[in-house]
């Protein structure tokens, strides 16, 4: 068996998988956590109460069975982006800069006037933009020098956690691939992109492979977990995007893979590493797997934003209210931007705005409006990822932000103009880290594991599309002007 791990945005999981991919019943554990958010932007996590998460829930995977020796492995994904600083010793000196902190968006802006932008994101497969590393980094340096002076090598939490654990640590090509620093067709950190974040190579981690695990856990982790003795490997952390694709099976050009958790993205494995289009990012499974994509920074995150302020009724009832109201019928227009924007714009100072407000707007009316903005603008994406699929390819969906809403797919179907199709698997980016970890020790082929079954498909009507075009272009035309 293996223990996959998953760090997310809002909670770590932990769960335990057979030899054959599958969740082994009773041997899953979820941890919530919220990050600090401040008003100027900031986007931040506790790196200590993250391990503390993180343990609670190998604690509970890990307790009776299996029996030691009965774990080959653990598979670690975590969120990507995520900057944290280490200072000399190797403790965490910075809180984690999440993806959606957008305090650097003036110094994103900056960069982009003495970068070649478009060659750097041929090179990186990153936009110039606030959550990637840096700006992040040209921002802290202007804002915090004093604690940048403290700080002796930049990561993310899956170095964190394996400093903790094992004492040294190693990036993935993965996790690289995502900090906007790495040249991913070559392998290896970006001169260009780590002299405008002020680095040098030594100030980052090696780069290796998923496959190149670290064994024996320090004390007292090795007593707390008889179950990863005498030496099991804990695998690199990966991107949980990348994760969540192998999960939900979409590793061919036939799938793509829809996910809405806090945030939510499209993404692809293409049939050839060519460059990202404009508006698209490309990160790495690993060396041999590129992943093509665009993530917009709302997602489930929009919803939680609108159940905070305003009179909502419980998930049963507005999912009925929603499920019976026509397309587009509630007379606003919104732009979704509550953490900035990222594909396919890549704006990280736009911020949300609702428009057209009256005295008969009701609180259903704007998070129905809410919702149909994160599908519009991931029909944005759309557009620019399907000419990389397959002619005849499938759209997988996965993440609680939409697999437990039947009426949200509806929109996303209509709004994309293509069939969506929920993935049978509940925790598709667990799945994907076991999937991984189960590879890496050779007792499984990612490539060649059987498909999950699918579930509900939801396909688009042509009347209800036609609606949300015309939607679609009231928001391009909003956008213009604020």
């Amino acid at each position: 068996m293996v223990i996959a791990l998953d760090v997310g945005t809002s909670s770590a999981r932990a769960a335990l998988y057979d030899a054959r991919g599958r969740p082994v019943a009773d041997r899953f554990h979820q941890a919530p956590y919220e990050p600090r958010v401040t008003a100027d932007g900031g986007v931040e996590h506790d790196p200590a109460a993250l391990l503390e998460a993180v343990a609670a829930c190998l604690d509970a995977v890990s307790a009776g069975s299996p029996r030691e020796g009965d774990v080959l492995g653990v598979g670690v994904t975590t969120f990507w982006h995520g900057l944290l600083g280490f200072d000399a010793a190797g403790r965490a000196a910075t809180p984690v800069y999440m993806w959606a902190d957008s305090r650097a968006a003036r110094a994103a802006a900056e960069l982009r006037e003495t970068l070649d932008a478009v060659a750097l994101h041929v090179r990186t497969g990153c936009h110039v933009h606030s959550s990637y590393w840096p700006a992040k980094l040209r921002w802290l340096g202007r804002e915090q020098p004093a604690l940048m002076r403290r700080v002796a090598r930049w990561g993310s939490f899956g170095e964190y956690l394996e400093l903790e654990l094992f004492g040294e640590a190693a990036t993935s090509v993965s996790m690289a691939s995502g900090t906007g620093l790495f040249d991913v067709r070559a392998a290896r950190w970006d001169a260009e992109a780590l002299a405008a974040a002020r680095l040098e190579p030594a100030q980052l981690f090696a780069v290796v492979e998923r496959t190149e695990g670290r064994r024996t856990l320090r004390a007292p982790w090795a007593g707390r977990w008889p179950a990863l003795r005498p030496a099991a490997p804990w695998f690199p952390a990966i991107g949980d995007g990348a994760a969540g694709n192998v999960g939900s099976d979409c590793v061919t050009p036939d799938r793509i893979a829809l996910n809405v958790g806090t945030s939510a993205a499209l993404r692809l494995v293409p049939a050839s590493p060519a460059p990202p289009p404009r508006g698209l990012w490309r990160y790495a499974v690993d060396r041999t797997m590129p992943l093509l994509g665009g993530a917009t920074s709302e997602g489930g995150n929009v919803l939680a934003w609108c159940r905070s302020v305003l009179h909502l009724p419980d998930d049963a009832a507005l999912e009925d209210a929603l499920a019976a109201r026509a397309p587009d019928s509630h007379g606003l227009t919104v732009l979704p931007f509550l953490a900035g924007e990222r594909a396919p714009g890549w704006r990280g100072d736009k911020r949300a705005v609702i428009a057209g407000l009256s005295l008969h707007t009701e609180p259903l009316d704007i998070v129905h409006a809410a919702l149909e903005s994160v599908a519009l603008r991931l029909a944005r994406v759309y557009a620019l990822l399907a000419p990389h699929a397959a002619a005849d390819h499938v759209i997988v969906a996965s993440g609680g932000g939409v697999t437990r809403s039947r009426a949200w797919s509806r929109m996303l179907a209509d709004a994309l103009g293509h069939a969506i199709v929920w993935s049978d698997e509940p925790e598709a980016t667990s799945r994907g880290a076991a999937l991984l970890a189960l590879d890496a020790v050779g007792a499984r082929s990612m490539r060649g594991a059987p498909r999950a079954p699918l579930d509900e498909a939801f396909v688009p009507d042509p009347a209800r599309h036609a609606r949300y075009v015309a939607a679609l272009e009231r928001q391009a035309a909003l956008d213009l002007k604020v």
